[in-house]
Protein backbone atom coordinates (compact mmCIF):
# COMPACT_ATOMS: atom_id res chain seq x y z
CA UNK A 1 0.00 0.00 0.00
CA UNK A 2 1.27 3.37 -1.11
CA UNK A 3 2.01 5.56 1.79
CA UNK A 4 -0.55 8.03 2.28
CA UNK A 5 0.15 11.37 4.10
CA UNK A 6 -3.29 13.28 5.70
CA UNK A 7 -3.13 16.85 6.31
CA UNK A 8 -3.67 18.31 10.05
CA UNK A 9 -7.20 19.72 8.76
CA UNK A 10 -8.21 16.78 7.71
CA UNK A 11 -7.36 15.17 11.11
CA UNK A 12 -9.04 17.33 12.58
CA UNK A 13 -12.33 17.38 10.99
CA UNK A 14 -11.61 13.36 11.36
CA UNK A 15 -12.12 14.12 15.12
CA UNK A 16 -15.29 16.40 14.96
CA UNK A 17 -16.60 13.67 12.66
CA UNK A 18 -15.73 11.06 15.39
CA UNK A 19 -16.95 13.23 17.92
CA UNK A 20 -20.36 13.74 16.24
CA UNK A 21 -20.39 10.08 15.46
CA UNK A 22 -20.25 9.14 19.24
CA UNK A 23 -23.01 11.55 19.86
CA UNK A 24 -25.22 10.02 17.56
CA UNK A 25 -24.52 6.71 18.46
CA UNK A 26 -23.51 5.50 15.14
CA UNK A 27 -21.11 2.35 15.93
CA UNK A 28 -20.42 1.29 12.44
CA UNK A 29 -19.25 5.21 11.23
CA UNK A 30 -17.07 5.22 14.85
CA UNK A 31 -15.30 2.23 13.94
CA UNK A 32 -14.87 3.56 10.42
CA UNK A 33 -13.48 6.74 11.38
CA UNK A 34 -11.33 5.50 14.27
CA UNK A 35 -9.71 2.93 11.60
CA UNK A 36 -8.90 6.12 9.64
CA UNK A 37 -7.64 8.73 12.41
CA UNK A 38 -5.42 5.77 13.93
CA UNK A 39 -3.40 5.52 10.14
CA UNK A 40 -3.58 9.09 9.62
CA UNK A 41 -1.99 9.51 13.03
CA UNK A 42 0.91 6.53 11.88
CA UNK A 43 -0.94 3.60 13.74
CA UNK A 44 0.74 0.29 12.97
CA UNK A 45 -2.35 -1.44 10.89
CA UNK A 46 -1.97 -4.47 12.43
CA UNK A 47 -2.88 -3.48 16.07
CA UNK A 48 -5.28 -1.25 14.49
CA UNK A 49 -8.03 -3.82 12.71
CA UNK A 50 -7.23 -5.98 15.76
CA UNK A 51 -8.44 -3.60 17.79
CA UNK A 52 -11.52 -2.82 16.14
CA UNK A 53 -12.31 -6.42 14.91
CA UNK A 54 -11.89 -5.35 11.35
CA UNK A 55 -9.82 -7.36 8.62
CA UNK A 56 -6.71 -5.38 6.89
CA UNK A 57 -9.19 -5.67 3.42
CA UNK A 58 -11.49 -3.74 5.01
CA UNK A 59 -9.18 -0.96 5.95
CA UNK A 60 -7.68 -0.72 2.61
CA UNK A 61 -11.34 -0.48 1.54
CA UNK A 62 -12.05 2.57 3.98
CA UNK A 63 -9.29 4.11 3.37
CA UNK A 64 -9.07 3.55 -0.79
CA UNK A 65 -12.94 5.48 -0.47
CA UNK A 66 -11.96 8.16 1.53
CA UNK A 67 -8.79 8.94 -0.93
CA UNK A 68 -11.65 8.73 -3.75
CA UNK A 69 -14.99 10.36 -2.37
CA UNK A 70 -13.46 12.36 0.95
CA UNK A 71 -16.37 12.83 3.55
CA UNK A 72 -19.13 11.38 1.30
CA UNK A 73 -17.75 8.10 2.05
CA UNK A 74 -18.39 8.08 5.43
CA UNK A 75 -21.98 7.85 6.12
CA UNK A 76 -24.07 4.46 5.96
CA UNK A 77 -26.99 4.39 4.56
CA UNK A 78 -30.02 3.32 6.98
CA UNK A 79 -31.18 -0.27 6.75
CA UNK A 80 -34.67 -0.46 5.30
CA UNK A 81 -37.35 -1.86 7.77
CA UNK A 82 -37.32 -2.56 11.70
CA UNK A 83 -34.31 -3.45 12.63
CA UNK A 84 -34.14 -7.22 14.60
CA UNK A 85 -35.20 -7.65 18.08
CA UNK A 86 -33.67 -9.60 20.51
CA UNK A 87 -34.89 -13.13 22.00
CA UNK A 88 -34.90 -13.70 25.40
CA UNK A 89 -31.69 -15.90 25.62
CA UNK A 90 -29.70 -12.86 24.13
CA UNK A 91 -30.88 -10.43 26.42
CA UNK A 92 -30.27 -12.98 28.77
CA UNK A 93 -26.36 -13.10 27.35
CA UNK A 94 -26.10 -9.25 26.96
CA UNK A 95 -27.31 -9.07 30.98
CA UNK A 96 -24.50 -11.46 31.87
CA UNK A 97 -21.48 -9.78 29.13
CA UNK A 98 -22.34 -6.71 31.22
CA UNK A 99 -22.59 -8.04 34.21
CA UNK A 100 -19.29 -9.60 33.90
CA UNK A 101 -17.31 -6.20 32.57
CA UNK A 102 -16.61 -5.03 29.53
CA UNK A 103 -12.74 -6.24 30.39
CA UNK A 104 -14.43 -10.28 30.16
CA UNK A 105 -15.79 -9.16 26.51
CA UNK A 106 -12.26 -7.98 25.22
CA UNK A 107 -12.19 -4.11 25.77
CA UNK A 108 -9.63 -2.45 27.20
CA UNK A 109 -11.52 -0.44 30.06
CA UNK A 110 -13.08 -1.18 32.93
CA UNK A 111 -16.57 0.59 32.60
CA UNK A 112 -19.20 0.19 30.20
CA UNK A 113 -20.62 2.95 27.75
CA UNK A 114 -23.45 2.74 25.87
CA UNK A 115 -21.97 2.59 22.86
CA UNK A 116 -19.16 -0.10 23.54
CA UNK A 117 -22.56 -1.76 24.62
CA UNK A 118 -24.15 -0.91 21.50
CA UNK A 119 -20.75 -2.57 19.56
CA UNK A 120 -20.54 -5.80 21.68
CA UNK A 121 -24.54 -6.00 20.88
CA UNK A 122 -24.14 -5.49 16.81
CA UNK A 123 -20.80 -7.89 16.99
CA UNK A 124 -22.90 -10.87 18.73
CA UNK A 125 -26.45 -10.27 17.29
CA UNK A 126 -25.86 -8.20 14.20
CA UNK A 127 -28.47 -5.78 15.53
CA UNK A 128 -27.53 -1.84 15.55
CA UNK A 129 -29.87 -0.66 17.79
CA UNK A 130 -29.43 3.28 18.47
CA UNK A 131 -27.87 4.62 21.75
CA UNK A 132 -30.52 6.16 22.71
CA UNK A 133 -32.57 2.75 23.01
CA UNK A 134 -29.81 0.82 24.24
CA UNK A 135 -30.65 2.65 27.31
CA UNK A 136 -33.83 1.59 27.73
CA UNK A 137 -33.06 -1.67 26.67
CA UNK A 138 -30.48 -2.10 29.53
CA UNK A 139 -32.77 -0.09 32.09
CA UNK A 140 -35.69 -3.10 31.24
CA UNK A 141 -33.43 -5.85 31.50
CA UNK A 142 -32.21 -4.53 35.07
CA UNK A 143 -29.46 -2.52 34.65
CA UNK A 144 -28.13 1.09 35.87
CA UNK A 145 -25.67 3.66 34.87
CA UNK A 146 -24.15 4.03 37.87
CA UNK A 147 -20.73 5.03 39.42
CA UNK A 148 -17.55 2.06 40.14
CA UNK A 149 -15.37 1.98 42.44
CA UNK A 150 -11.55 1.05 42.54
CA UNK A 151 -10.58 -2.69 43.93
CA UNK A 152 -7.28 -4.05 44.26
CA UNK A 153 -6.77 -7.34 42.03
CA UNK A 154 -4.55 -8.62 44.28
CA UNK A 155 -5.80 -8.77 47.67
CA UNK A 156 -6.23 -11.90 50.03
CA UNK A 157 -9.53 -11.28 52.11
CA UNK A 158 -8.76 -14.22 54.02
CA UNK A 159 -5.47 -12.77 55.27
CA UNK A 160 -7.94 -9.62 56.11
CA UNK A 161 -10.04 -10.93 58.18
CA UNK A 162 -7.16 -12.64 60.03
CA UNK A 163 -5.56 -9.76 60.59
CA UNK A 164 -8.56 -7.96 61.95
CA UNK A 165 -10.19 -10.30 63.98
CA UNK A 166 -6.75 -12.02 65.60
CA UNK A 167 -3.49 -10.18 65.24
CA UNK A 168 -4.81 -6.90 65.47
CA UNK A 169 -6.17 -7.11 69.33
CA UNK A 170 -2.91 -9.01 70.23
CA UNK A 171 -0.62 -5.79 68.90
CA UNK A 172 -3.15 -3.36 70.48
CA UNK A 173 -3.10 -4.88 74.12
CA UNK A 174 0.49 -5.48 73.41
CA UNK A 175 1.29 -1.19 72.85
CA UNK A 176 -1.25 -0.45 75.81
CA UNK A 177 0.64 -2.14 77.94
CA UNK A 178 3.61 -1.24 76.80
CA UNK A 179 3.27 2.68 75.95
CA UNK A 180 4.36 2.22 72.84
CA UNK A 181 2.56 4.33 69.68
CA UNK A 182 0.93 2.72 66.98
CA UNK A 183 1.30 4.13 63.28
CA UNK A 184 -1.04 3.77 60.41
CA UNK A 185 0.42 5.18 56.84
CA UNK A 186 0.04 5.50 53.64
CA UNK A 187 0.43 7.22 50.25
CA UNK A 188 -0.77 9.00 47.52
CA UNK A 189 0.97 9.99 43.99
CA UNK A 190 -0.98 12.56 42.06
CA UNK A 191 -2.24 12.32 38.37
CA UNK A 192 -1.26 8.54 37.48
CA UNK A 193 -4.01 6.34 37.17
CA UNK A 194 -7.11 8.49 36.17
CA UNK A 195 -10.36 9.32 37.78
CA UNK A 196 -13.65 7.11 38.39
CA UNK A 197 -16.25 7.04 35.51
CA UNK A 198 -19.75 5.79 35.50
CA UNK A 199 -20.64 2.31 33.42
CA UNK A 200 -23.53 0.24 33.01
CA UNK A 201 -24.47 -2.41 35.88
CA UNK A 202 -26.81 -4.75 37.66
CA UNK A 203 -29.19 -2.41 39.94
CA UNK A 204 -27.98 -2.40 43.41
CA UNK A 205 -24.59 -3.72 42.58
CA UNK A 206 -22.04 -1.33 42.37
CA UNK A 207 -18.94 -2.47 39.94
CA UNK A 208 -15.74 -2.69 40.33
CA UNK A 209 -12.91 -1.39 38.41
CA UNK A 210 -8.97 -2.25 38.55
CA UNK A 211 -6.54 -0.63 39.45
CA UNK A 212 -2.60 -1.57 38.54
CA UNK A 213 -1.61 0.42 41.51
CA UNK A 214 1.53 2.19 39.94
CA UNK A 215 2.51 5.18 41.45
CA UNK A 216 4.35 7.97 39.42
CA UNK A 217 4.21 11.24 40.15
CA UNK A 218 4.47 13.27 43.18
CA UNK A 219 3.88 11.19 46.22
CA UNK A 220 2.98 12.01 49.90
CA UNK A 221 3.32 9.83 52.48
CA UNK A 222 1.12 9.87 56.08
CA UNK A 223 1.13 8.40 59.34
CA UNK A 224 -1.37 9.03 62.10
CA UNK A 225 -0.38 7.76 65.47
CA UNK A 226 -3.44 5.49 66.69
CA UNK A 227 -4.07 6.85 70.59
CA UNK A 228 -2.75 10.13 70.12
CA UNK A 229 -3.99 10.85 66.59
CA UNK A 230 -0.73 12.89 65.81
CA UNK A 231 -0.34 13.50 61.69
CA UNK A 232 3.02 13.21 59.89
CA UNK A 233 3.76 13.76 56.38
CA UNK A 234 6.48 13.54 53.97
CA UNK A 235 6.38 15.07 50.09
CA UNK A 236 8.73 13.16 47.62
CA UNK A 237 9.50 14.35 44.15
CA UNK A 238 12.40 12.09 43.35
CA UNK A 239 14.26 10.90 46.31
CA UNK A 240 13.41 10.10 49.66
CA UNK A 241 16.07 12.91 51.60
CA UNK A 242 14.67 15.91 48.76
CA UNK A 243 12.34 17.29 51.42
CA UNK A 244 10.65 16.44 54.85
CA UNK A 245 8.12 18.40 56.23
CA UNK A 246 6.15 17.65 59.91
CA UNK A 247 3.06 18.38 61.10
CA UNK A 248 1.43 17.90 64.62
Amino acid sequence: MARITFQKETVKQLQQELQKAYISGDVRLVRRISVLLGIAQGGILAVIVVTWGITRQTAYNWLTAFVKCRWESLPYRKPAGRPARLTKAQKQQLYEAVKAGPEAAGYETGCWTTCLIQDWIYKHFEVLYSRLYVCELLHNLGLSYQKAHFVSDHLDEAARRRWIQEVWPRVLAWARQNHVPIFFGDEVSFAQWGSLAYTWAPKGEQPLVKTSGKRKGYKVFGVIEFFSGQFFYQGIEVTCLEKYTQVK
